[in-house]
C-alpha cells in the first residue's frame, strides 16, 4: 500500500487549502482518512470516510473541513476552510480496513504534508 499526500502549504487565518492523497495497492473496502500531528502533540484523527461515503470528523474541524473520496481514482481529499492557527500540523493520509472509529489490522500512512496557518 502506498499513499502520496500533497497540497499543504502556508495560509493565513481564515484561508482555505485542499489536501489530496493518491492511494495504490488498497482494497476497495478500505477506510481512507486524514490525521494530523502538531509539534509536541500526539497524532489525532481529523476525518475519515468509508467507500460508501459515510464520514467521521473530529469535533474541532466539524463545519470547517470536508473529506471526500473518488473510489475510481483511489484518491481522498480534505477541503479545509476557515483555517485557524490551531490547525497548524503535519497532515497524514491513512488507510485501514474496518469502519469508522474501528481499525481492523494495521493502518497505512502517507508521508505527511505540512499545513501552516499564520495569524
Amino acid at each position: 500500500v502506498q499513499l502520496q499526500a500533497s497540497g499543504g502549504g502556508l495560509v493565513q487565518v481564515g484561508g482555505s487549502l485542499r489536501l489530496s492523497c493518491a492511494a495504490s495497492g488498497i482494497s476497495s473496502v478500505n477506510v481512507l482518512g486524514w490525521y494530523r500531528q502538531a509539534p509536541g502533540r500526539e497524532r489525532e484523527l481529523v476525518a475519515e470516510i468509508t467507500t460508501d461515503g459515510s464520514t467521521n470528523y473530529a469535533d474541532s474541524v466539524k463545519g470547517r473541513f470536508t473529506i471526500s473520496r473518488d473510489n475510481a481514482k483511489k484518491q481522498v481529499y480534505l477541503q479545509m476552510n476557515s483555517l485557524r492557527p490551531g490547525d497548524t500540523a503535519v497532515y497524514y493520509c491513512s488507510s485501514h480496513r474496518g469502519g469508522l472509529n474501528y481499525i481492523m489490522g494495521r493502518t497505512y500512512w502517507g508521508q505527511g504534508t505540512l499545513v501552516t496557518v499564520s495569524s
